[in-house]
């Protein structure tokens, strides 16, 4: 049985230090163990989402079938139709389907998992903030997830509109480049939104401080623009702003909470050096 064990010992995360101090080589191990059970919970999820394929299929058509519902009355000469073509097509849409499902239904998995790996650098009181920001993860990266999918007809419109409607045209849409978009667009958002989370942890392991945030404030907002311009993949300005306002709003929530733990770690280091 030892033998048994130490044969599988190598995937086990290396042993916690009371000060939170790894080796080079015992940080890999963590983060191997971390990368192995989040993947793990991706691939139970996503194989648990294929059975439920056709169901959402039908979700992942409904922006669709709404935004052509919306061209109907704008451009009654454009005829959108969706088309598959290729012997793998079909296949390559379970995955695709499946893996995405699997990634947002194992969300707390792989979001737990990152908090892990950074938990050994945080001091007691510390972890007790992060595990909170954890519990704010889930929810966030779940709304970007939704607010994306909810935007998307919108986004599906505003591109179609763009085909001549002067003479009737079919407008031949395939089924895998479009679920793809829909797909793609959705984790962006998703990711887009833990923005806030990854700026307070980084907070809290002292790799940035408030006033930091501050003084690059102009510049982040900037770039989250340019990111919310270049991550969405449909490329409408509609998509675009819907992302980029919110992680602004979020970044400057974020500033805020970073302002009030500087202020405590501040007081807490004055009474430290007052006490000695």
């Amino acid at each position: 049985m030892a033998k048994g064990t130490s044969r599988f010992s190598w995937l086990r995360p290396p042993k916690p230090t009371p000060g939170g101090v790894m080796t080079l080589a015992d940080h890999l191990r963590e983060l191997r163990y971390r990368l192995i059970v989040a993947a793990l919970g991706l691939i139970v999820a996503a194989a648990a989402s294929g059975i439920w394929y056709q169901e959402l299929y039908l979700l992942m058509m409904r922006p669709y079938l709404q935004a052509a519902e919306m061209l109907k009355q704008s451009n009654p000469n454009l005829n959108p139709t969706t088309v598959i073509s290729g012997v793998t097509a079909p296949f390559m849409l379970i995955l695709q389907i499946a893996l995405v499902a699997g990634l947002v239904l194992s969300s707390p998995v792989w979001l737990y998992q990152l908090w892990a790996y950074i938990a050994p650098a945080l001091l007691a009181k510390e972890k007790k903030y992060a595990l909170g920001f954890l519990a704010a993860a889930i929810p966030l990266f779940l709304l970007g997830v939704a607010i994306g999918y909810y935007i998307l007809p919108q986004g599906i419109s505003v591109m179609l509109a763009f085909t001549p409607s002067s003479v009737p045209v079919t407008n031949l849409l395939d089924i895998n480049e479009f679920l793809k978009l829909t797909l793609q667009l959705m984790v962006v958002f998703g990711l887009g939104f833990l923005m806030p989370v990854v700026i307070v942890g980084a907070n809290l392991i002292g790799v940035v401080s408030a006033k930091q945030l501050g003084k690059y404030r102009t510049y982040v907002i900037f770039a989250t623009f340019v990111f919310g311009a270049a991550a969405t993949p449909s490329s409408d300005p509609f998509s675009m702003l819907a992302l980029a306002i919110p992680m602004t709003v979020l970044y400057l929530i974020a500033e805020v909470i970073c302002h009030v733990n500087d202020r405590r770690k501040a007081k807490a280091l004055a009474k430290a050096e007052v006490a000695a």
